[in-house]
């Protein structure tokens, strides 16, 4: 009902829309969300490794492959999330003229973060790192940011790519 009395509200007012990815447009982006997300990826992957290594598993160690698999999987759609954000909200036309092929690696992130979900193969962590990596390379270079990459000072030590601040 009240939803109704609004929408006739607004048909006779017109009152402006505002659109973000939250409730509040607030203008922060960063990919750094999806890198760390893409690290633990690759960190519940090793973990899983480990457990398989051992053979047989107790109670307690397949509830730890549980937890592990839905960690993996839960991270695995933050970093499809993350990415989507920015690219669907952030990047506009003057963004994807300064990055060509912004749209591939966005659905190759897409598509690598979806096969972390259905599988372990530790190639697939890697990959979707390399492609988040990518990905926000190509976000600080539309804000001019020079970035380098430094491997992460935890595990799983892998390299990641950080803006060059002030």
């Amino acid at each position: 009902m009240i939803y109704k009395v609004l929408q006739s509200l607004d048909k006779r007012y017109s009152f402006p829309q505002a659109e973000a990815h939250c409730d509040v447009p607030c203008g922060i982006y960063d990919p750094s969300t999806a890198q760390i997300a893409a690290l633990t990826v690759i960190r519940m992957l090793d973990q899983i490794k480990e457990l398989a290594d051992q053979g047989t598993l107790t109670i307690a160690d397949q509830a730890k492959l549980s937890r592990l698999v839905s960690q993996k999987e839960e991270h695995a759609e933050a970093v499809k999330q993350e990415v989507r954000i920015i690219w669907g909200d952030y990047f506009k036309q003057p963004q994807f003229d300064q990055v060509p092929g912004v749209h591939e690696l966005v659905h190759n992130v897409m598509l690598t973060g979806s096969k972390c979900r259905q599988n372990i193969d530790q190639e697939n962590g890697l990959a979707l790192l390399k492609l988040v990596n990518q990905f926000a390379e190509a976000f600080w270079k539309t804000k001019e940011i020079e970035t380098y990459t430094a491997t992460c000072p935890y595990l799983p030590k892998q390299p990641v790519v950080y803006p060059k601040l002030g």
